[in-house]
């Protein structure tokens, strides 16, 4: 069994009530979810709590490894699908720039689609970043995971038959993000040397970076970790076959980089992340109303759409921006409020479903608590005029 422990690396400023009471829900739910992971057997997992002009809060568990060294807020994790957001936004700033058009066709971007114009509708690089290929659903995520070439399943996907017109309905993909990289080879370059140059180094994030070699180089990594048995893990190799679609699932950070990421996110690099970037790729664009009935969720949500790279959620009557990942041996969440500039990460070395547990119920108290404030400070108004003016 791992040895376990939890601390509060990062504290949010103690200076009001209403901290306090903020610091007071937050350790409930990080005690709470501790005795959930200890009774699963966790490895490990670090979780944030992001408040816009705040220090973050962030609890870590567990251990990197069996015999390994404890997560730390510097440990690095594969971020699997919520490297999404980290494309949309690249392509969003490569967009402003005029670099590239939200409606350049997916043709042009790289030779196996060439043939495809005008099957369907033209398949352009919004419907990409936003899901919206008509695709069915994942397609060729099993030729991923056996280890196909790029080239091989980008061609077998062109020739799929589509479900809908592309933009006319939600077909999340994992193959098709290759396009993406497409592109950045077409102009003798890479996703992982574009991400890097454009918001990595820029928002300065000390340990992120794309693909294995990112990974297995940094000083702290978490090894993934999959179920052999009921509450029983076991460490297994970091696998390439994601990491060949590096802007669908390539992207590697610690919790200190994903605060920095989430702080751009609530608007505070608007240098490097404009509020205009940011509305734009959480702008609702294609429903997806599966994402309602999600267990866990569902008790929250009442309507749910995909943006570019992002879902956005009615949580319980409040826009909840928010995105997922899963590959083997990792689980990760992102979400954030616009409404009240705060945000949350998990990042776990486990395939654990707890995470669907965890999420929602943060996000849970946290907009229970806001909504506390929210009445407290309504209900303090500044006494009337009593001054007679003559």
């Amino acid at each position: 069994m791992f040895k376990s422990f939890i601390g509060f690396l990062l504290f949010l400023s103690l200076c009001s009530q209403q901290s306090i009471a903020a610091d007071k829900w937050l350790k409930e739910f990080a005690q709470d979810i501790q005795q959930k992971a200890q009774k699963k057997n966790l490895p490990g997992y670090t979780f944030a709590y992001i408040e816009k002009g705040k220090p973050a809060s962030v609890v870590v568990y567990g251990k990197e490894s069996k015999s390994g060294n404890p997560i730390a807020i510097d440990t690095v994790f594969r971020l699997a699908s919520v490297s999404k957001t980290f494309t949309s936004m690249l392509m969003a700033k490569y967009v402003a720039q005029n670099q590239l058009d939200w409606q350049i066709p997916v043709a042009q971007l790289v030779p196996e689609f060439s043939h495809t114009k005008g099957k369907a509708g033209e398949l352009v690089l919004q419907h990409v970043i936003g899901q919206s290929s008509g695709y069915t659903p994942n397609a060729y995520d099993n030729l991923i995971e056996a280890n196909y070439s790029v080239k091989r399943v980008l061609t077998m996907l062109s020739t799929l038959k589509p479900l809908c017109q592309p933009g006319q309905c939600y077909t999340y993909q994992n193959t098709l993000f290759a396009v993406v990289d497409g592109y950045f080879e077409q102009h003798h370059s890479s996703y992982g040397q574009a991400l890097t140059q454009t918001l990595i180094k820029p928002l300065n994030m000390p340990h992120a970076s794309v693909g294995k070699a990112g990974l297995e180089s940094s000083a702290k990594w978490a090894r993934p970790h999959v179920a052999i048995s009921k509450n029983r893990w076991r460490s297994t190799k970091v696998r390439d076959d994601y990491y060949r679609y590096s802007p669908a699932a390539g992207v590697n950070a610690s919790m200190r980089d994903m605060v920095i990421w989430m702080h751009a996110l609530l608007g505070e690099a608007p240098r490097v992340v404009s509020a205009e970037l940011i509305s734009q790729v959480t702008t609702p664009l294609t429903k997806s109303k599966k994402e309602v009935y999600r267990r866990q969720w569902r008790k929250f949500l009442s309507d749910a759409h995909y943006g570019l790279g992002w879902r956005i959620y009615d949580f319980a009557g409040h826009t909840l921006n928010y995105h997922g990942g899963w590959v083997q041996g990792y689980r990760a969440d992102i979400a954030f409020s616009p409404e009240y500039g705060v945000g949350y990460v998990m990042l776990m070395n486990a395939e654990s479903n707890l995470i669907n547990e965890f999420t929602p119920d943060f996000w849970a108290r946290c907009f229970k608590h806001l909504e506390q404030i929210s009445l407290v400070a309504g209900a303090i108004k500044p006494a009337p005029n009593t001054i007679q003016q003559k």
